[in-house]
C-alpha cells in the first residue's frame, strides 16, 4: 500500500500548525519554518490559490493520504447531491484507521494504519486489514481476540477509560471495542474543506 514516507513534522513547522498526532511535535518548541533562515524570515503572504492548496496539503497530512487517494475522495464527494465539503469530511472520518485512532485504540493515525495492516482489528467480528475501509453506523470495531494479549495492547482497557472519543463513537473499555453510533461529524476540523473543494473545482 502506498504511503507517505517524507519528514513527519516539516509541514507542521512550514504552516505553523500542528498537523500530526505526536505529542512531541517540534512545533511546540520551534514555531517557525525549518531551515537556517526559518526563524528570521517572516511568513510570506499567500494568494487565494495558495491558501486553497495549503488547506489541501494540511488535510492530506492530517489523514496521511497521498494525492491520488485524497483526490478520489473529492471526486466521489463531488458526485453527491448536497454539501460536497461535508461528504468529504464524512469519507475521511469514516476510514477504519481514523476510527481506530479516534477511539483511542492507537496513539496516532500512522499507528492505527499499521495496526489495521497487521490484522489486529476486526469489524463485526471479521478481520479487516484495509486502512481505507469505510465504516458504517451500527458496526463494531474491536481488537481481535488473538491480538489482545500482545504487548502492543498492554493496559489498553485502562487507557480507553481515559479517552474522550467523539460523540458518534461508543467506546467499551471492557471489551476493547468501539461501536459506530451514527455518521461521523467533525465540528472544527484543522482545515477548510470548502477551500479544498474550490481548489479541485478550478
Amino acid at each position: 500500500m502506498a504511503r507517505s514516507i517524507g519528514p513527519k513534522h516539516k509541514l507542521c513547522r512550514k504552516y505553523g500548525e500542528k498537523l500530526c498526532d505526536s505529542p512531541k511535535c517540534p512545533l511546540t518548541k520551534r514555531n517557525y519554518p525549518a531551515g537556517q533562515h526559518g526563524q528570521s524570515n517572516k511568513r510570506k503572504k499567500v494568494s487565494g490559490y495558495g491558501k486553497q492548496l495549503l488547506e489541501k496539503q494540511k488535510a492530506k497530512r492530517i489523514y496521511g493520504l497521498l494525492e491520488r487517494q485524497f483526490s478520489n475522495y473529492v471526486v466521489e464527494a463531488s458526485k453527491k447531491v448536497g454539501d460536497t465539503s461535508k461528504f468529504l469530511l464524512n469519507y475521511l472520518e469514516s476510514r477504519l484507521d481514523n476510527v481506530v485512532y479516534r477511539a483511542g485504540l492507537a496513539s496516532s493515525r500512522a499507528a492505527a494504519r499499521q495496526m489495521v495492516n497487521h490484522g489486529h482489528v476486526t469489524v463485526n467480528g471479521e478481520k479487516v486489514d484495509i486502512p481505507s475501509y469505510r465504516v458504517k453506523a451500527g458496526q463494531t470495531i474491536a481488537v481481535g481476540t488473538g491480538s489482545k494479549n500482545k504487548k502492543l495492547f498492554e493496559g489498553i482497557s485502562e487507557k480507553l477509560q481515559k479517552v474522550e472519543a467523539p460523540s458518534w463513537l461508543g467506546v467499551d473499555s471492557k471489551t476493547v471495542s468501539v461501536k459506530v453510533l451514527n455518521a461521523p461529524t467533525l465540528e472544527n476540523p484543522n482545515f477548510n474543506p470548502k477551500a479544498i473543494i474550490e481548489f479541485y473545482s478550478r
